[in-house]
């Protein structure tokens, strides 16, 4: 019998040190059977509780819920005890867990997280499990290694997105616009989004081309990697320094003195909504499973889809960034239950069935096949688009660093402030460098 809890796990003042404990305290390293070549195959006699955790809504807990039954069946001998938290009270429930090694077996990790409990001896090293009670072959190599630090590899990929231009086409073919052309550039993007709000500003309420997109900081990341800068260094640094960001942020900054940006007070007054969702704005750069709720919000199914801008020689670098990824704790006394665990949520085509693409597209073709997709739906869109760009995709989704959470915030709070006008380029630049400066644990 499971126990589902629907509400955050008790928390203490362990919280707020519990990583900063486990790096110097017992986490000695993986659990037995966790080495390369150590694993052994699963025990299908021996009764066995494995524990799994994730954030998530009550839809997701259903489907959870109807995987888990399906994997109890095929193996009789293991229970999977369950519970799920909202995002933030479940960073903090893993974070507590984390101070007294008590980790759910399986739970759910963020590319974002999973350095902090990766370099901090918390996750199981899966690569001792793969090819014995975990498969990994259908899993695309840039994605897979996503889940990758140090050689060790601690997440599986569930399902992925990648970065994609929508455009609202009833907006641009109402002013008589064309979309950009195939290989199109940052700086081609930048004109097109003059000529959007140049054509719109007669309307009521006006059009623009788009908001400023130099102040989401993947997409400074994307923009590095597509002119062959690692974002980060492999032992959890800062690879790019402050010419790179003013390069990036002063790119974007005559559309900026011409106004041709979707005004921030109005976007701080629409929120959570956006100049895009409202359909006044025609352009937005975003992950590829945000079309549901582009098309949801906006009230139009003519929100297409397009690769990113690329850089000058026609590269676009683009990589599949792992919407969630499943890890196991490295204190876990069942290894190989839990990387078989693993390996059902991840290659299970009913578990495909079950989720669809409400977590992301299913990073493996035997879970992407077995999806019940309409013709024209919105899942079939967004298979369709990643399938379109996938030759694009040459590049590992950047692991990132410790404190990510809180530098990337600290970028969008700045790049507001840049939008209000109340700081130049140069100004946002040092003071991140500084905010990151205090945030990143030096190596």
């Amino acid at each position: 019998m499971r126990i589902t809890r629907n509400a955050a796990a008790a928390v203490g003042v362990a919280a707020g040190v519990a990583l900063a404990l486990s790096a110097c305290g017992s986490g000695d390293g993986p659990a037995q059977g966790a080495e390369p070549g150590s694993a052994e195959s699963l025990d299908t006699e021996r009764d066995i509780t494995l524990s799994l955790a994730w954030w998530g809504n009550d839809d997701r807990a259903a489907k959870y819920e109807e995987a888990v039954d399906l994997f109890e069946e095929k193996y009789p001998n293991i229970t999977v005890q369950t519970q799920f938290q909202a995002w933030d009270d479940y960073w903090t429930a893993r974070s507590t867990e984390a101070a007294g090694q008590t980790l759910p077996d399986v739970f759910q990790m963020d590319l974002s997280y999973l350095r902090q409990y990766g370099a901090t001896n918390q996750l199981l090293d899966l690569n001792g499990q793969t090819g014995v009670n975990l498969d990994v072959e259908g899993v695309d190599d840039t994605l897979l290694e996503s889940g990758v630090i140090d050689g060790s590899q601690y997440g599986i990929p569930t399902s992925t997105n990648t970065l994609a231009f929508f455009y609202n086409a009833d907006l641009t073919e109402k002013f008589g616009i064309e979309p950009p052309a195939e290989g199109y550039t940052w700086d081609d993007y930048a004109a097109w989004v003059q000529e959007v709000s140049e054509a719109g500003a007669g309307a009521d309420p006006a059009v623009y081309g788009s908001g400023d997109y130099t102040g989401t900081f993947w997409f400074f990341l994307q923009w590095l990697i597509q002119d062959g800068t690692d974002p980060f260094t492999e032992d959890g640094g800062l690879n790019f320094d402050e010419a790179d960001m003013t390069a990036w942020l002063e790119q974007a900054q005559p559309l900026r003195e011409a106004q041709a940006f979707y005004p921030i007070e109005k976007s701080k007054q629409l929120e959570p909504l956006g100049g895009f969702t409202v359909n006044e704005a025609a352009s937005e750069i975003s992950w590829d499973n945000f079309l549901a709720g582009y098309v949801a919000d906006s009230g139009t199914d003519n929100i297409q889809m397009l690769p990113i801008p690329a850089n000058d020689e026609g590269e676009t670098g683009m990589f599949y960034k792992p919407s969630m990824l499943l890890s196991a704790s490295a204190a876990t006394e069942e290894p190989e239950a839990a990387a078989a665990l693993i390996d059902f949520l991840v290659n299970d085509p009913e578990v495909g069935t079950i989720f669809g693409t409400s977590k992301g597209v299913p990073a493996v073709a035997a879970q992407r096949d077995a999806m019940e997709v309409e013709p024209g739906s919105i899942d079939e869109r967004v298979v369709a688009y990643e399938e379109q760009v996938a030759e694009q995709v040459t590049e590992s989704a950047p692991v990132p660093v410790e404190g990510f959470g809180a530098i990337e915030a600290e970028f969008k709070r700045l790049g507001e402030e840049l939008q209000y006008g109340t700081i130049t380029p140069d100004e946002l630049v040092e003071q991140w460098f500084a905010f990151a400066e205090d945030t990143i644990p030096q190596s």
